[in-house]
């Protein structure tokens, strides 16, 4: 019994494969009239996917630059706990032995305190302050940091004598921009004073805002003390699966409570970018550019349907024999559009590959998304929906032509 249905399925593709081959040859044939119709259909396409690729590329620096001020989703921050009432609040000390009995319960890999405060430094020109931060080296991977020379924070720093610090930019201009493989010290002021050895530099800010560094935070506390929490200087910062950050920030919510008594509370929340949203800064580009590339694709078609309606009458002979022959007319039909189709796909192909070569030419992407750390592939939602473009405007300009050559009745092979 399966033996019809197999041959029927063979019959069905050798008649696709057969009618392809044919319609390319009469591309080829017809090369020169098509041509100025696919340039224009190819330049479409290029654009439509380039758009879309480059939006890629553009999206991934737009998330990164999120990721470097809020973290990586999901990033949860945990405040010191406090009564309800507002009359008693945790020690720096408790809160840090509870983060960390957290950490470990809940086997989180990346964490962070982040300890703020002001510290006095000893430049050329005089005595000024600075910000500073302490960490864990896991901040670095949190939030991207990019810097412009030297390296970030490691957890080997910590058995130094001479804590490292990371400068921003305007730090490192204070300090006339030294080579850091010489490693330069400064001299830092606070509950105690301390020199510092200088590892890296942070990547220039759009918009800086004076000196400031950061130090891991064991060196910090002993620079600067552990602080009072209610000054609202520390918290932490986790980085947990998204899919259960929800679930883990119930659990931590709850732990305040088991690990400090009835009547305590945490404040919690997401920080990273997707827990606020926000539109798409690429979509009004995205619309007009592919608004465009859409009318280049309707005028291609016009022009294609033109020149398809001009070859169709050059061929009422062929035609007319081949319906003397047996051809019936869906096979006429299928076989003349499937040349306008064959053709759209073919400048389709062509075009999706320029669009490739430019959204992926290194220097392109250091102009749309300058200092990207992981750079994505070209999508392939974009080239599918090239040729899937190409593809459909070839279909619609080569619906008329078809129908017309179905009217093509035998009689009039012999009148031409």
């Amino acid at each position: 019994m399966p033996a019809p249905r197999d041959e029927s399925r063979h019959s069905w593709l050798s008649s696709l494969v057969g009618s392809v081959v044919e319609a390319w040859d009469e591309v080829r044939i017809n090369r020169t009239r098509v041509l100025l119709s696919l340039i224009g259909i190819g330049v479409a396409v290029c654009a439509l996917a380039t758009v879309v690729g480059a939006g890629a590329v553009f999206g991934q620096a737009q998330t990164e630059q999120s990721e470097r001020s809020g973290g990586r989703p999901a990033t949860i921050s945990v405040y010191p706990p406090s009564m309800e009432s507002g009359q008693d609040r945790a020690t720096t000390e408790e809160f840090v032995a509870h983060m960390t009995t957290v950490i470990e319960r809940y086997q989180i890999s990346h964490a962070t305190p982040r300890f703020a405060g002001s510290v006095a430094v000893n430049l050329v020109n005089g005595r000024q302050y600075s910000a500073v931060q302490g960490v864990s080296a896991a901040y670095g991977v949190m939030h991207r940091v990019e810097l412009s020379t030297g390296r970030w924070l490691t957890d080997a720093d910590q058995q130094r004598l001479a804590p490292a610090v990371v400068v921003n930019d305007v730090f490192y201009e204070a300090l006339g921009r030294p080579d850091v493989r010489t490693h330069p010290t400064i001299e830092l002021e606070a509950d105690a004073s301390i020199t510092a050895v200088v590892v890296g530099v942070l990547a220039p800010e759009p918009y800086p805002s004076g000196l400031s560094f950061t130090m891991l935070a064991e060196p910090f506390t002993a620079l600067v003390g552990a602080g009072d929490s209610q000054e609202s200087n520390l918290n932490y910062e986790l980085w947990v699966p998204e899919e259960q950050s929800a679930q883990l920030e119930q659990l931590i919510a709850r732990d305040v409570t088991v690990d400090f008594g009835e009547g305590w509370r945490s404040e919690l929340n997401r920080s990273d970018y997707r827990a606020w949203g926000g539109p798409d800064p690429l979509e009004p580009l995205q619309w007009v550019v592919g608004g465009i590339a859409g009318l280049i694709l309707v005028l291609g078609a016009l022009g294609l349907v033109n020149i398809s309606l001009v070859t169709v009458k050059y061929r009422v002979r062929e035609i007319g024999v081949r319906r003397a022959f047996g051809a019936t007319a869906s096979r006429v039909f299928f076989a003349v559009m499937m040349e306008s189709v064959v053709a759209t796909v073919a400048a389709g192909v062509i075009g999706v590959s320029v669009a490739i070569a430019i959204v992926q030419n290194p220097a392109v992407q250091n102009l749309i998304a300058p200092g990207v750390q992981d750079l994505p592939p070209f999508p392939l939602e974009a080239a599918l929906l090239a040729l899937g473009a190409s593809a459909a405007v070839g279909v619609l300009a080569g619906l008329t032509p078809a129908l017309v050559a179905v009217k093509v009745k035998v009689i009039d092979a012999i009148r031409y």
